[in-house]
């Protein structure tokens, strides 16, 4: 498809998942691949407009945007469906909407407003959908609660299930993630371990940070398990794959570990410089912007025109903009319920 090269030895370092792309095409048609890229866009627009208002102070905390690594999880979701449990790290505003959190609601949440998708009291790292078990922040400390999900799954009995739990490349060395892959493993638990290699822990290099590379075609040998590589900046890849690693979790029960190489576009939040990183070293991962690469597809199969393409984009970033207009309308959380939902012992 004319897709420019990888960087460096990405190539021979990482054995992507060998995939068909013409036979994705033909599954999911021109409507299902222009829904793809609808939701991408959708995606990408939520988070200039968010990073917008956080420059404009509208926006507290930390805001960590997912612009550059889209084709994953929508590669995900499309190829797997909205049945299943998720979780994910503080990165999640993308897994949010895709399962049904509702651009306004979003929005809201980040200006911490009480019409929000936690009524103002998560912002941006915290967001829920009804098979989102939560958009989490401490490293790695999710992944216990996604292999609890798949014990619940296996326990309860509830067929063609399973547990997708999404992670950074910098919580691969946490203890609770070797622990979980362990317990998932000795149990036959059906969960799904998503690395999103976008290369940076906060602003440390894998190569500084990591003893093993590539992470999952590794880590998984020493607990048994198998595992998988696809590259995070292509669609089609990602769907291919999400979708073979699920059937095989479904036949077996057995969980799998999968490492997406990608690379954000933006800095770990919002208020880092990225200074770690070279404008001109940015600029060549950006020529591999996944939305750009769907694009040329649809259009060198007939099915998008450039016109089209910015009709949608422009679709999208007016649902944005009517998303912030409605949080800056919305109401503050009243005081009386700033303690709600927190308890501790007398």
């Amino acid at each position: 498809m004319g897709y420019p090269k990888l960087e460096g030895d990405l190539e021979p370092k990482y054995r992507f998942y060998k995939h068909n792309a013409e036979k994705v095409i033909s599954e999911l048609g021109a409507k299902g691949l222009l829904e793809q890229l609808r939701r991408m866009l959708l995606i990408r627009n939520f988070e200039l407009r968010g990073e917008a208002a956080y420059q404009h102070g509208k926006v507290g905390g930390f805001y960590h945007s997912y612009m550059g690594q889209e084709a994953i999880q929508v590669g995900c979701v499309a190829a797997s469906g909205v049945s299943h449990w998720y979780t994910t790290t503080y990165r999640c505003h993308a897994l949010a909407m895709l399962l049904g959190a509702t651009p306004n609601e979003m929005m809201a949440e980040l200006y911490g407003k009480a019409t929000g998708n936690a009524k103002g009291m998560g912002g941006s790292m915290h967001m829920y959908a009804d098979r989102l078990l939560g958009g989490l922040a401490i490293v790695g400390g999710h992944v216990p609660i996604a292999t609890g999900a798949a014990f619940s799954i296996k326990y309860l009995k509830q067929k063609g299930l399973a547990s997708f739990c999404f992670m950074g490349d910098g919580a691969v060395v946490q203890g609770a993630v070797h622990e979980s892959l362990n317990l998932a493993q000795l149990w036959e638990l059906p969960c799904l371990y998503v690395v999103e290699n976008n290369k940076w822990g906060m602003g440390t290099s894998i190569e500084r940070a990591l003893a093993i590379d590539p992470i999952a075609e590794n880590l998984a040998k020493a607990y048994g398990m198998k595992s998988y590589t696809f590259d995070g900046m292509d669609f089609f890849n990602c769907y291919a794959g999400f979708k073979e690693a699920l059937n095989e979790v479904l036949k077996t029960s057995k969980p799998v570990l999968i490492e997406c190489v990608c690379e954000r576009f933006r800095g770990h939040s919002i208020s880092d410089p990225g200074l770690y990183r070279t404008k001109e070293e940015l600029q060549r991962t950006m020529e591999r912007d996944p939305i750009l690469l769907l694009k040329q597809t649809l259009i060198e199969h007939g099915m998008l025109t450039e016109e089209q393409f910015k009709e949608m984009d422009k679709e999208a970033r007016e649902v944005m903009i009517a998303a912030m207009k409605f949080a800056e309308e919305s109401p503050w959380p009243d005081v009386m319920t700033l303690e709600r939902g927190v308890y501790a012992d007398g």
